[in-house]
This record gives structure tokens, C-alpha cells and sequence, in this order.
């Protein structure tokens, strides 16, 4: 098999400036759409049109269409038995994450499930409580309903128990939050879930996770603290905790260390063997069930005075309407938890659709959560998403569609009117260990750190301050902490790129940065300067200063250091102290030339100023007579690469023309390389082109560019010969160490042809 190396390929064809290029070949006219034709286009409806939006907002007719029955059946109904048994315990385990009576969390496992049913296009993840939401509500309702103290002066809570008080909350901001999701699925927002980076979501949800065990402790040491939202609260729980510490249930604590480490162990069993395992065992249901057996034996609530999960009401609760005063106290905290629900379980939704080659739509599944959570809080349930762990086990048990989330919310329902009261001796402090030792792949994610602070330093740093935001603020104001800290770290990566100087791979039409290899060709006199970067407002300045570093000086201070020389030169000569000789020019001022002049009283020393009524023409990269000193240009063509960027806006387009503009006062020519054509368009539309910019300094390729340059401007051997070869010249005879000068009469030149330089 032949290598890449060894094949070759040889071009040949003229070079191409972007107006050459239109000009020999004529692009396709295309017709663009006004906002008129959208808005006509949008509204217009067909059958066809009908039939696919009817598609999009229902996808079950989609799937339902394709079941296999005699193949998928059979997988669905034993994923949705074991799903709906860990559905089951781990809604009433999240109940407490949202300071509820436990049996609010199988009304939060049934109701999303159904409305998820007909709206959701993920086959494979199983809609529910999860732990980062439920804290998030468990803050909000904590906060109006507190532990100890009256809960706040809402309209709706005379005469409700503080259970009562609590649910309506729960319900109240699920309600909130489902029309937050509903609303941005019906925009067409989904996208918004792409401002969560991995890092961001990783940081978050390793935060969250802390907060979790620490909300935990109290059900494993079987103590009673008082629920607690806002900053610092995590700090505030944990001294609650450690000063209690001494009146520790013994037998809670047992049960709970007994729970986890067997749930651990069988845990690593399932994922070393799950090859060769039918389906996981589900140990947290065999756990649950047999500590139920031994409280309910020997009493664990008398004897031991454990607290155990108590009476579980049998059937379903009439519906609610939200309360709307409620509504203007949760709407901070209820748009972070439509965000971050969505996002958990589009992440989730899309993992599964890869690896089972089907597509998600994202605006769909906010509808379709949207519609979950308005549904569900109308009947007491709190904010529902998808739970990693038990959307694994629908799959990983041979989930194929979402009719086994159907079958596990069937299973729910069998819990709830028949067989809920076999959990009511079950004791809180096995739903916390539960909760805790479900916690591991979260916390686990502290491990992402040395590897992003090896690999990019910006998304440690946001992984960090989400973190570290999230315990100490709460989850809320740390997810903003998180946005603010990642968009800061977009801006600084756009608005202070990586710039670099390219120079030619010997023997090759390809560029790469000159520090980065060894063979490289330079020609004398030309650079090649390329931004891997959007140009816009914020790194224009950014851009023009390296710019002026990579060149190697500063256009606009050689203008005013020519235009101030040549002033001089003109007074000389209007003197008299600078006289033309038979023999050449003759400087005959005795003393140093004085160049103290105002600058205030001069005219504008920042654009080139007319010099033409001097019989004389400067060669500024020689020396000049007495004290005058102007900086020395080694280049005479600048390349700009912008091959990479994406867009120019207003601001960056003054601020690129007055560079460009700067660089051809000083006779140094420039051109632009491998420019998008939306930014050529918009060069043209913006008027950027005028008698110094002209188009023509757009080129097709960085290697025409370079062959132009090379053709116009053949190298010579001296290092000062690169413009004129001089015929004639007019020699300065300074005193008192003046120097010699490089004046000449301005027709005393003429271009020198030398043969095409090869490239």
C-alpha cells in the first residue's frame, strides 16, 4: 500500500488575484430570500408541510411505525420492569433533594413519563426526578417554606400544613419551568444548550453532587437539620451537622454504611462483568426490599427511633393549579433549572442516539419536557428531567423505544394505588445512602482536572470556577458564575488569538508558522502575517499591535518621522544650507540642523503630505544628513493570511483600512490572501476599497500572493538595492560628522527587469 507521502501533484496555471479569478470564471447568480420571503414562507401551510410539522410534534408516529414487535417487544417489557423498580426508589429517595414527602416522588416517576410518551425523540433515556434538579427545587422551597420560622407571606398558604405549603412551591416552579421550557422550544432555541460546555456541565454537576452527599448526611446520621438555600449554605448544613454530631442514630448509620458498601461492591461487579450479565443486577431494589422486611420485624421506628418513610396515601392527588404569586418569587431560580434540566437530558438523549443511529431533535425535546413539567406540577409532581443511572439501566436491560418508559411508569402506578404501603417501615437513612452511592460517577469527574489543567488552562479554569461557584453560591448563582466565566474565556481566546508569521516550506506551496520548522524559505523584504480569529471590535487594536511586533516597527511614527524630515529638508533648501554643486548637492550649514519645530503649529504629520516642488527623492533606508533620524523599513510587501477569519465587523473594518492604509504611506504594498467570500462582499458593500486600497490586493491563494511579490520585486544580492537600481545621484557633503546622505534627482532613476524568480 502506497503512503500519502508518495504521491504527487504538479499545477500549473496563472496567478490569481480575486479580480482575475471573477473575471475568468463567472460564478452562479443566486437569488437571496428577503425577510418578506421568510415571513411568507413560514406562514404558508400545505399538506405537506402539515403532515411533517404533525411528524415533528408527535414523533411516536414516527417510531411506532418501524416497531418490530416479535424483536423489540419481548426487550421493552423486561427494560421497562427493571427501570420502573429502580423508578420507584429512586423517586422517593430524590423526594427528600426536594425537602417533599417521599411519595410526591413516584407522582414525579408516572406523570412526565406519558406526556415524554408522545412528544419526547429519545427512545432510550427514562424521564423522571433527577438529584441535581430536585436539590435545586429542594432550595427554592426551603427558602419560602423554611424548616424553622414561617415560610413567606403568600396568597394560597393560609390553612395548608407545611407539607401542603411545601408541594404547592414544587409545583408551582415545576409549572414555571415547563413553560420556560415550552417557551424556548417553541422559539426555536434549542441551541441555547450549546452555551453549556462539557467542562462547564462536568464542574456543575460535580458541585452538585457535593451538595447532594452533604444534604445526605443528616438522613445517614439520622440528625435533624434544618433544610438551608443560598450562598454559603453548604458551609452553614455541615456546621449544623458536626455540631450535632454526638447525638448520631447508631442504627442509621449502620444500615447506611452497610447499604453502600454492598451496593459498591455489586455496583463494580455489574460494570466488570456487564458483558457476560444478562442485565445488571439491581441491587438497590434487593437492598430496599430487605431492609424493609428487617424494619417492619423488628421496628426500627419504635425500637430504634429511626426515621422511616411513614405512611404512603394510596392513589393520585387532585390536580392543582399554580400558584401565580409564587411564580414572581421562583422566576430567577426557575430559568437556570429549565436550562440546566434540558441540558442534562439532551446530553444523555444524544449519547444514546449515536450509538443507536437515530436522531434527536433538540427544539423538540424542549416541547416535549416543556409539556412534561406543566402536565406533571398540575398534579403535584416536582421538576423532572432523566437520571444517568436509570436511563443506563433502561438501555443497557434492551430498552429499544420509549414503551419501556411507558411500562416503568406502569410500574410506578402499580406502587402507588396497590403495594405502596409494603415501603412505608423503610427507613430514610437507605434512601440517603442510595442517593449517595449513586453520586460516584459525578464526584468522580474531579479527576477531569489535572487532565484539562495538561491540556487547555481556560477550560480548567471554568471547570473550577463552576465548581467552586456552585458549593459556595448555590447551584443557581454558580451556573451563572459558570456562564459568565466561560464566555469570558471565549472573548479572551478571540479577542487575544495566537497571531504568527508564516514563511514557505522549502520546496512546496505551503505555509506554516516560521518557528515551528526548519526548512523554510524567506524571501528578503516581504512578511506573511496570519490571525486564526474573527477580526471585530474587541481585537482590532489586539490585531493592528502584532501586526506592527511581527514587522518589526510602527508605520504611523516612520510617516510622522518622514513627513517631519522631509519638512526639514524643505527648509534647507528654501535657506539655502542645502544646495545643488556640479559635484552633487552641498550641505553648508555649518552646525547640526535644528528639527525643534512646534508640532502643534505644523499641518497633520499622521497622512503623507505632497513634497512634489522638491527637485530631490529619499532613499530613507540610507543614512541622512545631520541629526535627522528616521526609522528604516526593511519590507516591501505585507501578506495578510485570513484564511481563517470568519467575519469582520464596522469597527474592525475602519480599524484593518487604517492600518492597511498607514503600511502604504510608507511605500510598503499589501495584500490580503484566501479572504471568505461573504467578507469580500462585504469589503465591497462597506466601501472599504478607495485610490490606496485597492481591490486588487485581494488574492486567491497565500502562494500567488508570494509569486506576484517575488516577480515584482527580484531579490538582489545587496541588501539595500530591493526597490531602484540608481543611475545618477546627488551626493550630500556633510560637515562636523553629518554623514552622507541618499538624495537624488527624482528622474535620476529607472526599474531594472530581471529574470522571474522561480519559486
Amino acid at each position: 500500500m502506497r503512503r500519502p507521502t508518495d504521491t504527487q501533484y504538479v499545477v500549473a496555471r496563472q496567478l490569481y488575484t480575486e479580480d482575475a479569478f471573477a473575471d475568468e470564471h463567472e460564478k452562479v447568480h443566486r437569488q437571496r430570500k428577503t425577510t418578506r420571503h421568510h415571513i411568507k414562507e413560514y406562514f404558508t401551510c400545505n399538506s405537506t408541510r402539515a403532515k411533517k410539522a404533525a411528524l415533528s410534534l408527535l414523533p411516536i408516529v414516527g417510531w411506532m411505525r418501524i416497531y418490530q414487535l416479535k424483536e423489540w417487544l419481548l426487550s421493552d417489557i423486561v427494560s421497562g420492569v427493571s427501570t420502573g423498580l429502580v423508578a420507584v426508589l429512586q423517586g422517593l429517595a430524590y423526594s427528600l433533594l426536594a425537602s417533599l414527602p417521599p411519595w410526591y416522588g413516584l407522582f414525579t416517576a408516572f406523570f412526565p413519563v406519558i406526556v415524554y410518551f408522545f412528544l419526547g425523540t429519545s427512545r432510550h433515556i427514562s424521564v423522571g426526578a433527577f438529584p441535581v434538579l430536585s436539590l435545586m427545587v429542594g432550595a427554592v422551597v426551603t427558602r419560602l417554606v423554611p424548616d424553622e420560622g414561617p415560610p413567606f407571606n403568600i396568597t394560597g398558604f393560609e390553612g395548608l400544613t407545611k407539607d401542603d405549603q411545601r408541594v404547592m412551591v414544587a409545583a408551582s416552579v415545576t409549572f414555571l419551568m415547563g413553560i420556560m421550557q415550552l417557551a424556548m422550544g417553541m422559539l426555536q432555541v434549542g441551541f441555547i444548550v450549546m452555551y453549556l460546555s462539557d467542562t462547564l456541565v462536568s464542574g456543575f454537576t460535580t458541585a452538585a453532587a457535593i451538595h447532594i452527599l452533604v444534604s445526605q448526611l443528616k438522613f445517614v446520621f439520622g440528625l435533624m437539620v434544618p433544610g438551608l438555600s443560598g450562598p454559603l449554605s453548604l458551609i452553614y448544613t455541615l456546621k449544623n451537622i458536626f455540631v450535632q454530631i454526638e447525638k448520631t442514630n447508631l442504627c442509621d448509620l449502620v444500615i447506611s454504611i452497610v447499604i453502600m458498601v454492598i451496593v459498591f461492591i455489586v455496583k463494580e461487579l455489574n460494570d466488570r462483568y456487564k458483558a457476560k450479565l444478562p442485565v445488571p443486577i439491581p441491587i438497590e431494589v434487593i437492598m430496599t426490599v430487605i431492609t424493609c422486611g428487617v424494619s417492619y420485624a423488628f421496628d426500627f421506628r419504635v425500637k430504634f427511633n429511626v426515621d422511616v418513610v411513614g405512611r404512603i396515601p394510596v392513589g393520585y392527588e387532585s390536580p392543582m393549579a399554580p400558584n401565580l404569586e409564587i411564580f414572581g418569587q421562583t422566576a430567577v431560580e426557575a430559568f437556570p433549572m429549565a436550562i440546566v434540566g434540558f441540558a442534562i437530558a439532551f446530553s444523555v438523549a444524544k449519547v444514546y442516539a449515536v450509538k443507536h443511529d437515530y436522531t434527536i431533535d433538540g427544539n423538540q425535546e424542549l416541547i416535549a419536557f416543556g409539556a412534561s413539567n406543566i402536565f406533571g406540577a398540575a398534579f403535584k409532581t416536582f421538576a423532572a428531567s432523566t437520571a444517568l443511572s436509570r436511563s443506563a439501566v433502561q438501555e443497557s436491560t434492551g430498552g429499544k423505544t420509549q414503551i419501556a418508559g411507558l411500562l416503568s411508569a406502569l410500574i410506578v402506578m402499580v406502587v402507588t394505588l396497590a403495594i405502596g404501603f409494603l415501603l412505608e417501615p423503610l427507613p430514610k437513612s437507605v434512601l440517603g445512602a442510595v442517593v449517595i452511592i449513586n453520586l460516584k460517577g459525578m464526584l468522580m469527574q474531579v479527576k477531569d482536572i489535572p487532565y484539562l489543567w495538561r491540556r487547555d488552562r481556560p477550560d480548567c479554569v471554568v471547570w473550577l470556577v463552576t465548581c467552586l461557584g456552585s458549593i459556595l453560591l448555590g447551584l443557581d448563582l454558580g451556573l451563572a458564575v459558570g456562564l459568565g466565566i466561560e464566555l469570558v474565556t471565549v472573548v479572551f481566546r478571540t479577542q487575544f488569538p495566537r497571531c504568527s508569521v508564516l514563511a514557505n516550506i522549502t520546496g512546496t506551496d505551503i505555509y506554516k508558522d516560521r518557528k515551528d520548522y526548519l526548512s523554510i524559505y524567506e524571501p528578503e523584504g516581504v512578511k506573511i502575517f496570519r490571525i486564526p480569529s474573527p477580526i471585530f471590535f474587541a481585537n482590532i487594536e489586539f490585531f493592528r499591535s502584532k501586526l506592527v511586533e511581527a514587522v518589526g516597527f510602527n508605520p504611523l511614527r516612520v510617516l510622522r518621522k518622514r513627513n517631519k524630515a522631509m519638512r526639514m529638508i524643505r527648509k534647507l533648501v528654501k535657506k539655502g544650507d542645502l544646495q545643488m554643486t556640479s559635484k552633487g548637492l552641498l550641505l553648508t550649514s555649518s552646525g547640526p540642523i535644528d528639527d525643534s519645530e512646534n508640532d502643534s503649529n505644523m499641518e497633520d504629520l499622521d497622512k503623507p503630505i505632497d513634497f512634489k516642488d522638491l527637485p530631490l527623492e529619499v532613499n530613507w533606508n540610507l543614512e541622512l544628513p545631520g541629526n535627522i533620524q528616521v526609522p528604516r523599513v526593511e519590507i516591501h510587501s505585507l501578506i495578510l493570511d485570513f484564511s481563517a477569519v470568519s467575519f469582520l465587523d464596522i469597527s474592525a473594518l475602519k480599524g484593518l483600512k487604517a492600518a492597511i492604509k498607514e503600511f502604504i504611506w510608507v511605500e510598503v504594498e499589501v495584500y490580503i490572501v484566501a479572504c471568505d467570500a461573504h467578507i469580500q462582499e462585504k469589503l465591497h458593500s462597506c466601501m472599504f476599497f478607495d485610490d490606496d486600497v485597492k481591490s486588487s490586493m485581494l488574492f486567491l491563494t497565500l502562494h500567488d500572493a508570494m509569486l506576484y511579490v517575488l516577480e515584482k520585486h527580484p531579490e538582489y544580492p545587496e541588501k539595500n538595492k530591493i526597490y531602484e537600481k540608481v543611475v545618477t545621484t546627488a551626493t550630500i557633503h556633510g560637515n562636523q560628522g553629518n554623514g552622507l546622505g541618499s538624495f537624488r534627482k527624482r528622474d535620476a532613476f529607472v526599474h531594472v527587469e530581471e529574470p522571474e524568480t522561480k519559486f
